[in-house]
């Protein structure tokens, strides 16, 4: 249904309104969308966010398939696409060259707004942000996305806060874009970056610790170890080095500044992490370390059940429009099975609401006794959002 930020309109899904909703706080003193030239614009901002909220929620794959709905099927004609309707061409104008302001805009206050709803987890650990990418398979005529001769990639780059097991930041570069650059753009003061062996470097470490950057890195086993001081490691633990040293070779590639290393094994395999966080046991460590993992079984299932890989642009910009699309609509599934289940996000909820959205757009205009619900409820979150 086309998002309107009027606190009176009746909507055909009780439950999409409510799905929906906390964008409209998000969308608080947000930069006007305006069109270039004198043409007026195809979409309002809310109709874009919408139509691609749409997209990712139904599991599309293709922009063709959103479109071909937005034009054939009659609830997503009435309810989602623009009154006058949306052709191919605007519709790839307008994802490929408006709105990024506003997507990051959106993004960021919905993030603030699941984190302060959510709640932590392993909070003795710290704030803790995994941080990783994943390469996105481009075609062929993107050629900003160079990645290696005969192949296209991009590469997302995204924090992901442990705690409340959100999407924190994002940010996109070409399949060869460096990850490590990101880690400090990524955290915030306070913030521990958790990261697999690729983010190990020895002059970032000495950076990072300069810098007050507190991170918790896996680095290769191989990597030579000079022992300045050893802790206690308890006998039955699954920690078995804990110690004080500086990485690296001496005269080539060793760290100017000292760093703690320790080293557990869990199914016959030995990790060894490296980190400034002096404050937390080895087991501690160990464990935040092991959170990590969270980051990975996220990207698996946004890129499975919200289909954010599917292309709908070409451009890095377009590209990144759509990206920010799919974690908003991530952030909405969070508030969402956190408020009515007090869960996280499973593809069984989600395979619900769209159940019950169908249901209820099908189904006509709300029921009498359910409107006088639904408007009062939109009065108390009217806004003013400029568009």
């Amino acid at each position: 249904m086309t998002f309107r930020i009027d606190p009176w309109m009746p909507l055909s899904s009780l439950c999409y309104s409510k799905f929906f909703k906390p964008t409209v706080g998000a969308m608080k003193d947000m930069p006007e969308l305006q069109s270039r030239g004198n043409r007026p614009l195809q979409m309002s901002f809310q109709e874009q966010l919408q139509a691609l909220v749409y997209f990712h929620l139904q599991g599309y794959e293709s922009a063709q398939q959103l479109l071909q709905a937005l034009k054939e099927d009659d609830s997503a004609r009435q309810h989602i696409a623009p009154a006058q309707g949306i052709e191919k061409s605007s519709f790839s104008e307008l994802i490929n060259t408006r709105g990024l302001e506003q997507m990051l805009h959106v993004f960021k206050n919905l993030q603030a707004s699941a984190c302060k709803l959510i709640p932590g987890v392993d909070t003795d650990l710290g704030q803790l942000v995994a941080i990783d990418g994943s390469l996105i398979d481009a075609t062929l005529s993107m050629h900003w996305a160079d990645y290696r001769k005969g192949s296209k990639k991009a590469k997302v780059h995204v924090g992901f806060d442990l705690n409340h097991s959100i999407p924190r930041k994002v940010h996109l570069t070409d399949g060869n874009g460096a990850e490590r650059s990101f880690v400090a753009k990524i955290l915030t003061e306070g913030q521990t970056g958790v990261m697999d062996r690729g983010y190990q470097c020895h002059k970032l470490f000495d950076q990072w610790q300069q810098d007050n950057v507190l991170f918790i890195c896996r680095i290769k086993a191989g990597t030579q170890k000079t022992i300045l001081s050893q802790n206690p490691v308890p006998a039955d633990s699954i920690v078995f080095f804990d110690a004080t040293v500086l990485l690296g070779t001496a005269g080539v590639n060793q760290t100017q500044r000292s760093l703690r290393l320790v080293g557990y094994e869990v199914d016959g395999v030995k990790y060894w992490i490296a980190t400034n966080r002096y404050d937390l046991s080895a087991e501690q460590i160990a464990q935040a370390y092991k959170l990590r993992w969270n980051i990975e079984n996220f990207f698996a299932w946004w890129k499975r059940h919200l289909k954010v890989y599917h292309l709908i642009a070409r451009s890095a910009y377009g590209l990144m429009i759509q990206i920010l699309a799919g974690l908003i609509t991530y952030l909405l599934l969070a508030i969402h099975c956190q408020q009515q289940y007090g869960e996280k996000v499973t593809i069984v909820r989600v395979r619900q609401l769209r159940t019950q959205i169908e249901n209820e757009l099908r189904s006509g205009p709300i029921r009498a006794d359910n409107q006088a619900d639904y408007v009062k409820e939109q009065k108390l979150q009217f806004v003013d959002v400029k568009t």
